[in-house]
């Protein structure tokens, strides 16, 4: 009886420590597994708008475009069966920043295709 409940318990921990929710890099709150890494993050000195753009250009090369927001420079795209996420946003006057974030259907983290995506931005803007 008191293996069954140590089982039951032991179980129900693992559940709880595996399934959450993890915040994007557009600030929304997603279901997946929530300690993953899965998130890239590079610095250029280029124009936010050269950095969107080629992000753009990577991101129809290897999947498809789902999503674009020019005003906060977000993209959501589907890379096979998973979903990147780029944001670039304005550090200082003349740096730019950018996050890419890549998971799968269930939630788990692809850090290998976030770090994909983002040597190919760099690439394009060379």
């Amino acid at each position: 009886m008191n293996k069954n409940l140590f089982g039951l318990m032991a179980s129900a921990a693992l559940l709880v420590s595996t399934t959450g929710c993890f915040r994007g890099v557009d600030g929304r709150s997603r279901v997946g597994i929530p300690f993953a890494k899965d998130t890239i993050e590079s610095r250029y000195e280029r124009p936010v708008q050269q950095i969107f753009d080629a992000a753009k250009q990577v991101l129809s090369f290897n999947g498809t475009l789902t999503g674009e927001n020019t005003i906060t420079k977000m993209i959501e795209a589907k890379v096979d069966t998973r979903t990147v996420w780029v944001r670039v946003d304005e550090v200082e006057t003349k740096v730019s920043r950018v996050v890419v974030q890549a998971r799968n259907k269930s939630g788990g983290s692809d850090i290998d295709l976030a770090s994909e995506i983002d040597k190919q931005i760099a690439l394009r803007l060379k």
